[in-house]
């Protein structure tokens, strides 16, 4: 089994778009209106507001290649590019997506490593993410990981309000 990891650049984009939208969709449009879908993949995943979101120098992004195939991605952030106020001993995993034909190849435990690292590496004293109350799958992986929740708050699926829970482990 030959697992890669790949930090992105601008040079990505494409990539990170292409990714970006097909691994949410894959996710989430069991549960989600066509149009609420639509909304979110059009102002998530646009050109330009990735194109933000490489060049913050607060996160990163990286690609997971499984047999040299891109297979997923994850976002981490840092400082004020965290979506909630946790401060500066914190790292957020704003995204980690595995495709679904990829999933049960430990590829999200790769890229849960990898986030851990860069935290460590950083200082960090805890990491966090928001995970959608109805992801039961990936609420299971993240408490298997060591996570608990700590708190909710509100995500916007087009005009739908969802809740997420926040979720955070603390680092040793």
């Amino acid at each position: 089994m030959t697992i890669n990891i790949k930090k992105c650049t601008l040079e990505d984009l494409r990539t990170l778009q292409k990714i970006s939208s097909e691994t949410f969709y894959e996710t989430f449009k069991h549960q989600n209106s066509a149009e609420n879908m639509n909304a979110y993949l059009e102002k998530a995943f646009n050109v330009k507001q990735l194109e933000k979101e490489l060049s913050n120098i607060s996160s990163q992004f990286f690609f997971v290649y499984f047999h040299n195939e891109v297979a997923g991605y994850l976002k981490v952030n840092t400082n004020d590019a965290q979506s909630e106020e946790m401060g500066d001993e914190s790292l957020e995993i704003e995204r980690i997506y595995i495709k679904n034909q990829f999933q049960k190849h430990g590829l999200g435990k790769y890229l849960l490593n990898k986030a851990t690292e860069i935290a460590m590496e950083g200082n960090k004293k805890k990491i966090w993410l928001g995970v959608w109350e109805k992801n039961d799958n990936a609420i299971a992986f993240y408490k298997k990981m060591g996570f608990v929740q700590t708190g909710a708050h509100s995500f916007y699926m087009g005009d739908e309000e969802q809740t997420d829970l926040i979720m955070t482990k603390t680092l040793l």
